[in-house]
């Protein structure tokens, strides 16, 4: 073996590392919105109102950062999509 090979292979193996970590560190900083289809369906979850329930105003209901925001649901767990104006069956006026 060469002298001269050693540097190149140790420049080509570190370069091929480093070009399959960049997808990687791209999209390892992102956070997915979830959705619990199976529960949505069994509470007939849906994203317009029912009269003046709403989710904005159930006591089941986590706000996001702005009123207008998505939320999530206490009693749909790993639900991060739930729509202010949404409503299901799990409907609890808050007080």
């Amino acid at each position: 073996m060469n002298q001269d090979q050693t540097p190149r292979r140790k420049f080509l193996k570190i370069g091929g590392a480093a070009l399959a970590m960049i997808p990687i560190m791209v999209t390892g900083n992102r956070t997915y919105a979830a959705q619990n289809a199976q529960m949505r369906t069994s509470l007939k979850y849906q994203s317009k109102p029912e009269g003046d329930k709403s989710c904005s105003n159930c006591m089941q209901f986590v706000p996001g950062k702005t009123p207008k925001d998505l939320g999530g649901c206490k009693i749909m767990p790993n639900d991060t999509e739930i729509l202010p104006s949404g409503y299901c069956i799990g409907y609890v006026k808050k007080t």
